[in-house]
């Protein structure tokens, strides 16, 4: 063991900081397009529908999660250094593609499933970032750097419909050079300024980041990674194996927390439009409002959590955390007898005031002999009478919403981070990327299902169903925690090389 030196601290710290940056551009590469996916999907191919919108959304996380454990496993053997430039390459190429799908004459919208799908597999290496940093830091400083990650990471998802939103100031149209077959529009524009930041990116690693690992008190050693040959390392430290129990419940729970997030936010607009008949555009504005606002919370308390672990312990806050999650959902079961609006007696009431009952009973795309009014609106609004559960079941009072909106942005960015700090300090000092890279795996699978779970759950069943399960689910995940609790110790505590 070698005592830290100045300059080496130093060094640490600008590549934690480089891998800040990398993490905040993987989440801004997801986020930059997500508002404008579907209608430049409508204006390169007309064949394209709502379902293949889906599948487009999901190759991202796809993506990531066949690509997580396999730059995990590159950075157990091989400087970190490779896999991080290799993955950031093929986001970069993964965006100049995105911004040339208009170019072929047909099947443009594979062209774009596949640029997205690629996005997801640079972004890949997410595992290789937090299992440097968790290599990177010793255990009083972990917490604080997951924390700081975990900010950078939801920083990414903020800002990326920002500068979404700045490069709409360009146009459908913009500027054409047909020399280099590029339109530079507001869909083009986000992908390839992505590309921009990720060749900074790719810079920054060559110049600044270096391979460095401390062990979970803070003393400097020699990495597997310098030199990509593991029998130069020679540390006591390593010996003893790694509790599997909790690396598989910690697995289990931080499925658990994504999945949850990943159905809260994608209810989120239709259960808006369902509930208090806003419109499409009402439904995105208000709810990238409020998502927005989340967000800025989840920043202020992944900055709150560092302070308050060193007090009460990660596995505390992380079953305050779940808890909160857990009242978060069960505030939005329905309740009281105040039903929806329904779709077709809005256009009843709107048009014809005698409507045959197996005609207000049909789906309104169905209904072409209903004239609207001219200062009606030809969308319909309200909950449609398709889902046979918005005639029974009562609403959900906005109240109710916003409440639950606050709590979950509270819950989750503390599950987050606890769940990722926890892992890091179960595995200890052996190599954590294939770990990591199977962490990232779990919660992109949870991220894949959530919307399955929400157009199957909530379209047939409702929202009581709904959010019923997802309160059960949550209600286990914390008889999990309380099973495993004892378990979830550092590496060092549990050989006892280190007090708790």
């Amino acid at each position: 063991d070698v005592v830290e030196s100045q300059e080496h601290y130093k060094s640490r710290w600008r590549s934690i900081w480089v891998m800040y940056l990398t993490m905040f551009l993987s989440s801004v590469g997801f986020s930059i397009v997500i508002m404008s996916v579907w209608p430049y999907l409508q204006k390169i191919d007309m064949t394209a529908d709502a379902s293949f919108l889906g599948w487009i959304i999901a190759s991202y996380s796809i993506g990531q999660m066949v690509a997580s454990p396999l730059f995990g496993l590159w950075s157990n053997y091989r400087p970190r250094k490779e896999p991080l430039v290799i993955s950031t390459a093929i986001s970069v190429a993964a965006n100049c593609l995105y911004a040339y799908v208009h170019v072929p004459h047909s099947h443009n919208k594979y062209y774009m499933l596949t640029a997205r799908a690629l996005v997801g597999f640079g972004a890949g290496n997410v595992a290789v970032v937090r299992s440097y940093i968790a290599g990177a830091t010793s255990l009083t400083e972990r917490t604080s750097a997951m924390a700081n990650t975990s900010a950078c990471q939801a920083v990414g998802f903020i800002l990326g419909p920002v500068f979404q939103t700045c490069f709409t100031l360009i146009g459908e149209e913009g500027v054409t050079w047909k020399f280099l077959y590029l339109q530079l529009n507001m869909y083009t524009a986000p992908v390839l300024f992505g590309a921009f930041l990720g060749v900074i990116n790719i810079i920054l690693i060559f110049a600044i980041f270096r391979e460095h690992r401390v062990d979970d008190m803070g003393r400097q050693y020699k990495s597997i990674n310098s030199d990509g040959e593991g029998s130069d390392v020679l540390d006591q430290n390593t010996e003893g194996s790694i509790d599997h129990v909790a690396v598989v419940a910690l697995n289990v729970l931080f499925f658990v927390i994504l999945f949850v997030f990943a159905v809260f936010e994608t209810i989120a607009t239709p259960m808006t439009m369902d509930m208090y008949s806003w419109t499409r555009k009402e439904a995105v504005f208000y709810n990238g409002i409020i998502l927005s606002v989340i967000g800025i919370e989840s920043v202020i308390v992944f900055m709150v959590v560092k302070t308050l672990s060193k007090r009460t312990g990660e596995r505390a806050i992380l079953h305050a955390g779940l808890l909160i999650v857990l009242v978060g959902f069960f505030i939005l079961l329905p309740w009281g007898k105040k039903l929806p609006n329904i779709q077709w007696q809005e256009i009843k009431n709107n048009t014809i005031p005698r409507t045959a009952p197996s005609e207000m009973l049909a789906p309104f795309w169905s209904l072409p002999e209903l004239q609207l009014p001219s200062n009606h609106t030809a969308e319909p609004v309200g909950c449609p009478v398709t889902q046979s559960w918005c005639l029974n079941t009562p609403m959900i009072y906005l109240a109710q919403y916003i409440s639950s909106d606050v709590l979950i942005g509270l819950g989750y960015p503390v599950c987050n981070v606890m769940s990722y700090t926890l892992y890091s300090k179960v595995l200890g000092p052996k190599p954590q990327g294939v770990y990591m890279g199977w962490l990232t795996a779990s919660g992109s699978g949870a991220r894949i299902l959530g919307p399955v779970f929400v157009s199957q759950i909530y379209t047939h069943l409702g929202p009581r169903w709904a959010f019923s399960l997802i309160c059960g689910v949550v209600v286990v995940s914390l008889l999990l925690l309380e099973i495993v609790y004892k378990r979830l110790i550092a590496f060092s505590v549990r050989y006892g090389r280190m007090q708790e």
